[in-house]
């Protein structure tokens, strides 16, 4: 529980610095520049703690429990920035809103006050990019299963993402009130940061950060499933839950039924659909919600798809889990879904029937779904959309006449692949069908396009706790994004390297485990890598620079 903690304060202040920041970040400058109290950075801080990890746990039992609207707090939040602008802007509106306080204190409420009410209404309105840990709270809150764990969980999470939020809330502050002209123009500075935060509010409204947002590629998504997708963090998060470890999940099983779904969006008279319904076509379900960054980004990829494929067989079922309280509302979901342009069936999963089902812990994630009504593939996170078409057409079949879509994945961008290792233990990525512990194998290059950051093994290995032996054959292939790729390797003998199909060189191992370098480039390359390797010689895990 300790270490599940710790990864969720590190996984809060990874988020702070993503992109999902940018619709919180300018109340935050702004409020803090707006004055010399140096307690207010802090304050701000303290109310979108205290109000993120409050609602998020209990906001939608609170709203249902006193039958009002499920986006309630959101637009409340929203109103209160309005009037927190208006209270920088005139000092006559300040003074009126201060008079009910009067009698709390002997002097008068000074309108530094404001900066736990500007927190408050900052953590209703933020929407972080979830991964794992976040999506744990989400299923616990809307089941009603709230423990002293999951408290601690989602509190690491907001002070985490606190945090960063305070450095720069400090820093915009002194910068603000550190000079002489500055000091001079106050009352200008106070009306500027209550127009900003009016405007904001207002790009709120209107989505715009939404749109921001989902422009700009996601840089941290790779730390972020470092330190929340590794193997053990998923037992942790499976044991909070009480959900199967995913990264166990066997493909080629039957798939879970669509249950517990009360609301469907774009079927015939609202009508329900069924998996066992849609046996004979190829099923692809994406489990998403429409505030999350990372899921925006890969709904192109989705409408292209359920454009080019449909008559050919395919069926995208988009299964909404909300995240937030305001994500419930019916109405919501389908005006999100008409402004996206999303024209495939949409079922609102409120109580994360299916999403249990599946025991899913992510957003976005993808479970293509054969004509048999078994799960071919599964993908957690953005990125590998080519990958995921060629299953798509794979499973098609001789339908598809035209050529795959021209959907740009940005995603993909600069994003070194993740540390990969070797060993079963914490094995990831994996092509091959399956390994055979601790003893020697021979594997196959399977016959498809490796995705992105994946590896395959041919030739015979013995795959070992934490690392790989090679045996006659013993080949290897990387999918990666990288400057420069490196691997702990043992033994003696030699690995020849290859990148794209050409040979680059040679290395000789030699010794006990130790870091070689296998290549450098000079910049950020993606590419195949292929390695071949002598027999006795272990390989333990790669990393990227």
């Amino acid at each position: 529980m300790l270490v599940l903690t710790g990864i969720a304060l590190l996984a809060g202040v990874i988020t702070a610095l993503s992109p999902c920041v940018l619709p919180v970040l300018p109340l935050v400058l702004a409020a803090s520049a707006a004055s010399e109290s140096r307690w207010r950075p802090f304050a701000i801080v303290a109310g979108l703690v205290a109000s993120f990890t409050t609602f998020t746990l209990a906001g939608a039992a609170l709203l249902s429990a006193v039958g009002l609207p499920q986006d309630t707090l959101r637009k409340l939040a929203i109103a209160m920035l309005f009037v927190l602008s208006a209270s920088l802007l005139s000092t006559r509106v300040a003074r009126a809103l201060e008079r009910p306080f009067f009698f709390l204190t002997r002097r008068p409420v000074g309108r530094d006050s404001s900066g736990f009410v500007v927190g408050l209404s900052a953590g209703l309105v933020m929407v972080p990019c979830a991964g794992p840990v976040l999506a744990a709270v989400a299923v616990l809150a809307a089941t009603g299963d709230v423990t002293w764990r999951v408290v601690a969980v989602t509190l690491a999470y907001s002070v985490g993402h606190a945090l960063p939020l305070l450095a720069f809330a400090i820093g915009s502050q002194r910068l603000a009130t550190g000079t002489q002209l500055v000091r001079a123009h106050a009352q200008g500075l106070r009306q500027g940061a209550g127009v900003v935060i009016a405007a904001t509010a207002m790009a709120i409204v209107l989505n715009a950060p939404e749109r921001l947002a989902t422009a700009v590629p996601g840089y941290t998504q790779s730390l972020q499933q470092r330190i929340e997708g590794n193997a053990e963090i998923s037992r942790d998060l499976a044991r909070l839950t009480g959900a199967r470890d995913m990264s166990s999940a066997s493909r080629q099983s039957p798939a879970p039924e669509i249950t517990g779904i009360r609301t469907w969006i774009n079927t015939p008279d609202g009508g329900p659909l069924t998996l066992a319904g849609l046996r004979g076509r190829v099923v692809l379900i994406d489990f998403w919600t429409y505030s999350c960054i990372n899921c925006l980004r890969t709904l192109p990829h989705l409408e292209a798809w359920d454009e080019a494929y449909r008559r050919d067989g395919l069926t995208i079922i988009g299964v909404h889990s909300p995240e937030f309280a305001f994500e419930h509302v019916p109405d919501n979901v389908r005006a999100a879904v008409r402004r996206l342009g999303i024209r495939y069936p949409v079922a609102l999963d409120n109580d994360f029937a299916t999403w249990q089902a599946y025991a899913n812990q992510y957003w976005p994630a993808k479970y293509l779904i054969d004509r048999a009504g078994r799960i071919r593939f599964l993908h957690f996170g953005e990125g590998d959309s080519p990958e995921t078409e060629a299953r798509i057409r794979a499973l098609l079949g001789e339908t598809v006449k035209r050529p795959p879509t021209s959907v740009h994945d940005q995603v993909r961008a600069g994003i070194p692949t993740p540390e990969s290792y070797l060993g079963y233990q914490r094995l990831a990525r994996l092509v091959n069908p399956g390994v055979a512990p601790d003893v020697d194998h021979a594997y196959s290059f399977p016959q498809v396009t490796q995705p992105a950051d994946s590896l395959a093994y041919a030739g015979h290995w013995t795959v070992e706790k934490e690392r790989i032996l090679a045996g006659d054959g013993a080949r290897l292939r990387l999918e990666f994004g990288a400057n420069d790729i490196f691997l702990v390797l043992a033994g003696r003998g030699r690995v020849d390297v290859g990148v794209d199909g050409r040979p680059r060189h040679v290395l000789r191992v030699s010794g006990p485990p130790r870091l070689y370098t296998i290549d450098r480039f000079g910049q950020y390359e993606r590419g195949l890598l292929e390695l071949r390797f002598s027999p006795g010689v272990a390989a333990y895990a790669f990393t990227f620079g």
